[in-house]
């Protein structure tokens, strides 16, 4: 599929129409790399045994995120496998320990899966803001077939997620087995559908230890022409350049910035832990301290004619849905 200038220039319009310059940054921390699920194209899957497991402590936790608020930063992204080890009550009692270790105005948001509307209550009630939660493809039967759970499951914790007055976020994976054109739109249509204050797409990268391993990888245009089209879908919500889009070419996360993008992720999470969260081999950045990347990407998204945010960043998208908060 080859992506046309014009769809390019059109949503890098609508994005700076609502977020003008700014890139925000969210510190990301990946807190457990342990997973009850079998995903058949993750890294973490249940079934790999060769993946060396880690599991963060609370107070490594709060001290990455005590350095990037002492950095700037002010909003932080947590996120891992489902973690038997770290159920929903655990979960809340970390965002409560944050909170009161890390006073100040900054957004927090978890990413753990799949829960009942109660678990994400607690969560909502000890001081997260936002929620993610992909559901990677709108087709259900190869929902089913890779991920062993349904779709409708899926949607339903994500209304669950809208419901309770999180930030909602969601998205899908493009190159997926048998990704068509007509599958790319019937992702973006769901994303639009949902409603979606934050909404992302990951390039399908094949791990070597996964039942995917020698299906091809999904080019890196298809990623940002998926960009490009969920700009146009949802204008205001916030929309990620992600990692995996630079660990396919090394304008990668640029290419996506131009295309509509408007977030960054950088890893500030111990080093030694970042290289054993392998949902894709070749992830750029292991070995280095996220805080110190900063400086290399304001030189980065220069390139675009973006600057750096270390603002909150809160969706446009929350003024059209009464009883949303921050």
């Amino acid at each position: 599929m080859s992506i046309s200038d014009s769809l390019i220039q059109h949503a890098d319009r609508l994005c700076r129409n609502e977020y003008g310059n700014s890139v925000f940054i969210r510190g990301l921390l990946e807190i457990s790399n342990y997973c009850v699920m079998n995903c058949k194209y993750c890294g973490l899957r249940r079934d790999n045994f060769r993946l060396k497991r880690y599991r963060m402590t609370f107070n490594e936790v709060i001290t990455a995120v005590e350095r990037g608020w002492q950095r700037g930063i002010r909003s932080f992204v947590l996120q891992g496998g489902e973690d038997p080890e770290l159920p929903p009550k655990a979960l809340a009692n970390l965002a409560d320990a944050i909170r009161k270790k890390v006073p100040g105005n900054y957004a927090l948001t978890f990413s753990f899966g799949t829960m009942a509307k109660d678990d994400y209550a607690q969560l909502k009630a000890a001081g997260v803001d936002r929620y993610l939660i992909r559901f990677e493809t709108s087709d259900p039967d190869l929902h089913q077939q890779l991920r062993g759970t349904t779709l409708a499951k899926r949607l339903t914790a994500i209304e669950a997620v809208k419901s309770l007055g999180f930030e909602a976020g969601s998205g899908f994976m493009t190159g997926l087995p048998g990704y068509s054109e007509e599958q790319l739109y019937r992702d973006i249509e769901l994303a639009r559908s949902l409603d979606l204050d934050m909404a992302g797409v990951g390039p399908f990268i094949p791990h070597p230890q996964t039942p995917l391993a020698k299906e091809p990888g999904s080019p890196l245009a298809l990623a940002v022409q998926a960009v490009a089209l969920l700009r146009l879908a949802l204008p205001k919500a916030n929309i990620p350049a992600t990692t995996a889009a630079g660990s396919l070419a090394p304008d990668g996360r640029e290419q996506m910035l131009a295309a509509g993008a408007n977030v960054l992720m950088p890893n500030i999470g111990p080093v030694d832990y970042k290289k054993l969260y392998e949902l894709y081999p070749g992830k750029i950045c292991l070995d280095e301290d996220g805080l110190t990347c900063l400086g290399c990407l304001a030189i980065r998204v220069k390139t675009v004619g973006k600057e750096l945010s270390m603002e909150r960043g809160d969706s446009h998208n929350l003024s059209l849905n009464k009883g949303k908060t921050a």
